[in-house]
């Protein structure tokens, strides 16, 4: 069984144009992004750091999970919780915000699925950005919140 970080080496897979991630059996799952889904990406992530100092912005974040490796789009983690971990493969613990763009081809049981993932291994809050761009926000304390307590300000709708 290959680990992630044999994964990340591995010379056959530096360029692939699509998001891999695994399974809880170390297999390989692969998800290709569109455009639309990369636009999403990078203005998240550009509104990100732009409003939450004291952290990383980081998009295509491997997490360690129970069910393998999941990659958040984009994920902010503060300056503590990432610097034990910032020159490893992946991490075992979630960063404080993980966001998921959801693409047509994710079910909403899969979306779900993968927030319980990173609350389980430590987020404090999990985003959800859909196809029309609007943002739904979850935390463990109001799992129908109606904005980010980490970053109260972010938008609810994004147009790109």
């Amino acid at each position: 069984m290959r680990t992630w970080k044999e994964i990340c080496e591995d010379r056959t897979l530096q360029d692939l144009p699509y998001k891999i991630e695994t399974n809880r059996f170390n297999q390989i799952v692969m998800s290709p992004a569109s455009n639309w889904h990369g636009g999403f990406q990078s203005e998240i992530a550009r509104r990100l750091a732009d409003s939450l100092p004291g952290g990383r912005v980081i998009t295509e974040c491997a997490v360690e999970t129970s069910d393998g490796v999941k990659v958040p789009d984009v994920a902010w983690v503060s300056t503590d919780r990432l610097q034990p971990h910032r020159r490893s493969a992946s991490m075992p613990i979630a960063p404080e915000i993980c966001v998921e763009i959801r693409s047509y081809s994710n079910s909403v049981v899969e979306m779900m699925g993968k927030m319980q993932l990173y609350f389980a291994r430590g987020a404090e809050e999990v985003w959800f950005c859909d196809e029309d761009g609007n943002m739904k926000f979850y935390r463990h304390d109001e799992p129908d919140a109606t904005k980010s307590k980490l970053c109260p300000d972010f938008p609810v709708k994004f147009e790109w």
